[in-house]
């Protein structure tokens, strides 16, 4: 039997994003724009409704394109309240426009918003050896100044939690637990 983080339960969509998505690294800045969107989005809701609703977000936001969603305008803002298929709340919405205008600021400042942001973990996965969900932390001081940095920039929904979520999802930090099939397999791709 296949043992998981206990966090993944039994839904299809959960375990698949486990197994091959969560924790491991991303370096593109598409990829990487998405998910700094989906972690604001999620805030004060579960992951796995974003997950469902992940493949509307793709269509409304234009694929994270974020060259296109700084660009949306009041009309697009209007549309985007008004489909179902996303979470809509206005400042969520109006965060993933202000952060991809932001995010277009730090690609030019650095290259890339992958070479910023993997800065913070030395351009490395932290590999966590943590025992129990339990003693997973929330956030981190890492965390803490990704979000400090962030928010300097002008960047919204970015606090820690939602900060370390990120960090975990693209893989900046390895969070399986050490039972977890996918622990090892990420920790020996380092």
């Amino acid at each position: 039997m296949t043992v998981r983080c206990a966090w993944v339960g039994s839904d299809p969509l959960y375990i698949s994003y486990h197994d091959h998505e969560w924790g491991a690294p991303v370096h593109d800045d598409i990829a990487l724009f998405e998910f700094l969107v989906l972690e604001g989005a999620q805030a004060g809701l579960s992951w796995l409704t974003i997950l469902k609703k992940r493949d509307n977000y793709r269509r409304a936001f234009d694929g994270f394109d974020p060259a296109k969603v700084a660009g949306y305008d009041q009309r697009k803002l209007r549309a985007l309240l008004q489909d179902a298929g996303i979470v809509r709340n206005r400042l969520k919405i109006q965060a993933a426009i202000t952060n991809a205008q932001r995010f277009l600021d730090v690609r030019e400042e650095f290259g890339s918003f992958d070479r910023f942001v993997w800065g913070f973990v030395g351009g490395r996965s932290l590999q966590n050896r943590w025992s129990r969900l339990q003693d997973v932390p929330a956030s981190t001081p890492i965390s803490d100044r990704l979000s400090r940095d962030l928010k300097k920039r002008g960047f919204k929904f970015v606090g820690t939690t939602i900060c370390y979520a990120f960090m975990q999802a693209v893989g900046m930090v390895n969070d399986h637990t050490l039972d977890c099939f996918r622990h090892q397999q990420l920790a020996s791709a380092e």
